[in-house]
Protein backbone atom coordinates (compact mmCIF):
# COMPACT_ATOMS: atom_id res chain seq x y z
CA UNK A 1 0.00 0.00 0.00
CA UNK A 2 2.59 2.57 1.11
CA UNK A 3 4.52 1.71 -2.93
CA UNK A 4 0.55 2.73 -4.33
CA UNK A 5 0.78 6.01 -1.97
CA UNK A 6 4.48 7.08 -3.18
CA UNK A 7 3.33 6.41 -6.98
CA UNK A 8 0.09 8.34 -6.38
CA UNK A 9 1.78 11.82 -5.03
CA UNK A 10 4.55 11.23 -7.40
CA UNK A 11 2.21 11.25 -10.22
CA UNK A 12 0.08 14.43 -8.70
CA UNK A 13 3.64 16.36 -8.63
CA UNK A 14 4.37 15.34 -12.20
CA UNK A 15 0.64 16.48 -13.25
CA UNK A 16 1.27 19.60 -11.46
CA UNK A 17 4.47 20.34 -12.75
CA UNK A 18 3.08 19.72 -16.47
CA UNK A 19 0.31 22.48 -15.15
CA UNK A 20 2.23 24.56 -14.07
CA UNK A 21 4.74 24.64 -17.26
CA UNK A 22 1.54 25.09 -19.41
CA UNK A 23 0.57 28.11 -17.34
CA UNK A 24 3.94 29.75 -17.99
CA UNK A 25 4.19 29.25 -21.48
CA UNK A 26 0.78 30.10 -22.42
CA UNK A 27 1.48 33.77 -20.27
CA UNK A 28 4.92 34.32 -21.99
CA UNK A 29 3.23 33.24 -25.55
CA UNK A 30 0.36 35.72 -24.85
CA UNK A 31 2.70 38.34 -23.37
CA UNK A 32 4.97 38.22 -26.54
CA UNK A 33 1.76 38.24 -29.04
CA UNK A 34 0.41 41.48 -27.06
CA UNK A 35 3.63 43.41 -27.37
CA UNK A 36 3.39 42.83 -31.13
CA UNK A 37 -0.05 43.50 -31.39
CA UNK A 38 -0.75 46.83 -28.82
CA UNK A 39 2.72 48.38 -30.81
CA UNK A 40 1.24 47.64 -33.87
CA UNK A 41 -1.97 49.51 -32.48
CA UNK A 42 0.00 52.18 -31.13
CA UNK A 43 2.10 53.09 -33.99
CA UNK A 44 -1.10 53.05 -36.24
CA UNK A 45 -3.38 55.37 -33.83
CA UNK A 46 0.41 57.64 -34.77
CA UNK A 47 0.16 57.37 -37.97
CA UNK A 48 -3.79 58.38 -38.20
CA UNK A 49 -3.60 60.89 -35.71
CA UNK A 50 -0.81 62.76 -38.30
CA UNK A 51 -2.78 61.51 -41.32
CA UNK A 52 -4.23 64.71 -43.33
CA UNK A 53 -7.50 63.06 -43.75
CA UNK A 54 -7.45 62.51 -39.49
CA UNK A 55 -10.54 60.81 -38.21
CA UNK A 56 -10.77 61.09 -34.33
CA UNK A 57 -13.16 58.24 -34.47
CA UNK A 58 -10.52 55.75 -35.93
CA UNK A 59 -8.21 57.16 -33.62
CA UNK A 60 -10.48 56.24 -30.70
CA UNK A 61 -10.92 52.92 -31.81
CA UNK A 62 -7.03 51.99 -31.29
CA UNK A 63 -6.95 53.40 -28.41
CA UNK A 64 -10.01 51.25 -27.23
CA UNK A 65 -8.25 48.08 -28.66
CA UNK A 66 -5.07 49.37 -26.98
CA UNK A 67 -7.14 49.56 -23.48
CA UNK A 68 -8.86 45.80 -23.75
CA UNK A 69 -5.58 44.40 -24.64
CA UNK A 70 -4.04 46.04 -21.53
CA UNK A 71 -6.56 44.84 -19.40
CA UNK A 72 -6.73 41.30 -20.96
CA UNK A 73 -2.76 41.23 -20.51
CA UNK A 74 -3.54 42.22 -16.63
CA UNK A 75 -6.01 39.64 -16.28
CA UNK A 76 -4.16 36.79 -17.79
CA UNK A 77 -1.34 37.52 -15.37
CA UNK A 78 -3.00 37.62 -12.87
CA UNK A 79 -4.29 34.25 -13.59
CA UNK A 80 -1.17 33.11 -14.31
CA UNK A 81 0.49 34.37 -11.11
CA UNK A 82 -1.90 32.82 -8.86
CA UNK A 83 -1.49 29.46 -10.66
CA UNK A 84 1.86 29.38 -10.09
CA UNK A 85 1.45 29.92 -6.22
CA UNK A 86 -1.34 27.57 -6.14
CA UNK A 87 1.20 24.92 -7.76
CA UNK A 88 3.92 26.02 -5.59
CA UNK A 89 1.36 25.74 -2.27
CA UNK A 90 0.61 22.28 -4.21
CA UNK A 91 4.23 20.92 -4.47
CA UNK A 92 4.82 22.09 -0.99
CA UNK A 93 2.40 19.99 0.68
CA UNK A 94 3.09 16.56 -1.53
CA UNK A 95 6.64 17.10 -1.11
CA UNK A 96 6.21 17.09 3.18
CA UNK A 97 4.08 13.89 2.19
CA UNK A 98 6.99 12.44 0.83
CA UNK A 99 9.78 13.15 3.17
CA UNK A 100 7.23 12.07 6.12
CA UNK A 101 7.11 8.93 4.33
CA UNK A 102 10.71 8.56 3.60
CA UNK A 103 11.51 9.70 7.42
CA UNK A 104 9.05 6.89 8.66
CA UNK A 105 10.82 4.75 6.64
CA UNK A 106 14.60 5.82 7.21
CA UNK A 107 14.83 6.44 4.04
CA UNK A 108 14.94 10.60 4.26
CA UNK A 109 18.83 11.02 3.97
CA UNK A 110 18.28 10.04 0.07
CA UNK A 111 16.21 13.50 0.17
CA UNK A 112 17.76 16.80 0.58
CA UNK A 113 15.65 19.35 2.24
CA UNK A 114 16.75 22.34 0.45
CA UNK A 115 15.22 21.31 -2.53
CA UNK A 116 12.15 22.29 -0.97
CA UNK A 117 13.11 25.91 -0.94
CA UNK A 118 14.73 26.05 -4.60
CA UNK A 119 11.55 25.01 -5.64
CA UNK A 120 10.11 28.10 -3.68
CA UNK A 121 12.75 30.22 -5.56
CA UNK A 122 12.28 28.17 -8.96
CA UNK A 123 8.36 29.81 -8.90
CA UNK A 124 9.25 32.78 -7.68
CA UNK A 125 11.30 33.20 -10.64
CA UNK A 126 8.53 31.91 -13.19
CA UNK A 127 6.14 34.62 -11.35
CA UNK A 128 8.89 37.11 -12.33
CA UNK A 129 9.36 36.30 -15.75
CA UNK A 130 5.52 36.23 -16.05
CA UNK A 131 5.20 39.46 -14.58
CA UNK A 132 8.00 41.56 -16.30
CA UNK A 133 6.93 40.40 -19.67
CA UNK A 134 3.09 41.31 -18.70
CA UNK A 135 4.60 44.69 -17.67
CA UNK A 136 6.72 45.20 -20.99
CA UNK A 137 3.51 44.12 -22.80
CA UNK A 138 1.64 47.49 -21.51
CA UNK A 139 4.01 49.82 -21.08
CA UNK A 140 6.32 49.69 -24.48
CA UNK A 141 2.86 50.08 -26.51
CA UNK A 142 1.64 52.52 -24.07
CA UNK A 143 5.60 54.74 -24.45
CA UNK A 144 4.88 54.73 -28.79
CA UNK A 145 1.44 55.78 -28.11
CA UNK A 146 2.06 58.79 -26.12
CA UNK A 147 5.19 59.80 -27.61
Amino acid sequence: MLGQVHDHIVRELGESSRTDTIFVLTAIVFNLIVLAVNSGISTAAIAEESAATHDPISTATYDVMLAVFIIMTIVLNIVAVAALVLGRRNRRTLLGGLVAMYRDNDVDRYYDPSLMSNYGVRYLLFGGVIATLGLTAIVVPLIIRLS
